[in-house]
């Protein structure tokens, strides 16, 4: 069983910065990949970015690609997701999230996904 706690999350401005956490639990954190998806109003929710168990491999969304950066703490039990030059399209709650299986090398869908965080709001204003 893995228990994820997202932090991190709030209100910035075009263009700052944020930088979120998540704490997971368990005896498993760094057997999983683990990743970051969100979900604005009305819409879906999305994949952002995904890291590897060793965390030597990273995948991201065309969006956010050169602005975001996923790393992990396999010592700290925890993945965290630096945000850059945000936009206003980037506002959504953000969901940490672990793989179902221990195989998966990635987690870019929601069916590869065992275990969700409680979310943590981003608000960027224009």
């Amino acid at each position: 069983q893995v228990q994820l706690v997202e932090s991190g999350g709030g209100l910035v401005q075009t263009g700052g910065s944020l930088r979120l956490s998540c704490a997971a639990s368990g005896r498993t954190f760094s057997l999983r990949a683990m990743g970051w998806f969100r979900q604005a109003p009305g819409k879906e929710r999305e994949f952002v970015a995904t890291i590897s168990r060793s965390g030597g491999s990273t995948y991201y969304t065309d969006s956010v690609k050169g602005r975001f950066t996923i790393s992990r703490d396999n010592v700290k039990n925890t993945v965290y997701l630096q945000m850059n030059s945000l936009k206003p399209e980037d506002t959504a709650i953000y969901y940490c999230a672990a793989a179902s299986s221990t195989s998966f090398a990635f987690i870019t869908e929601r069916a590869e996904v065992g275990y969700w965080g409680q979310g943590t709001q981003v608000t960027v204003s224009s």
